[in-house]
């Protein structure tokens, strides 16, 4: 009478071995990609950035490639970052993969020097393309 329904047994290993190729077969999680600004309260350029980058950041390519977090520069780290050294000037942007920095950038004399060279570090990087980076 139940000659034709599977066991739970083989029931059980079907479930198994799809759970299994799912983890397998699934690309592999992206790393973290982030931003950190070392800002200090009265801070001129560091008031210039946020007035002339700081809105538009997160709608363009290099923000939706490393988001952008922001730390006070004598403030304690957050667990899980790893910087060279502590900066010493402000803002410093230090571009950080999975909380260990790979680029900084020192200073900010405007929006060409900014994004002309946070684009060229990001364009090394395998997320800006899917940002809809150029170049």
């Amino acid at each position: 009478m139940y000659k034709d329904i599977p066991s739970m047994n083989a029931i059980f290993r079907v479930a198994l071995l799809a759970l299994l190729a799912t983890f397998l077969l699934a690309p592999a999680s992206r790393a973290d990609l982030r931003l950190m600004m070392f800002e200090q309260q009265g801070c001129a350029y560091c008031t210039m950035w946020h007035n002339e980058i700081g809105p538009i950041y997160p709608k363009t390519a290099e923000g939706r490639t490393a988001t952008l977090v922001t730390q006070q520069l004598r403030d304690k780290l957050p667990e899980g970052v790893s910087i060279v050294s502590r900066p010493i000037y402000t803002p410093t942007f230090v571009l950080l993969r999975d909380g260990q920095e790979i680029w900084r950038l020192e200073g900010y004399p405007g929006e060409d020097f900014f994004w002309g060279l946070l684009g060229k570090r990001l364009q090394q990087e395998p997320e800006w393309a899917a940002a809809g980076g150029e170049g």
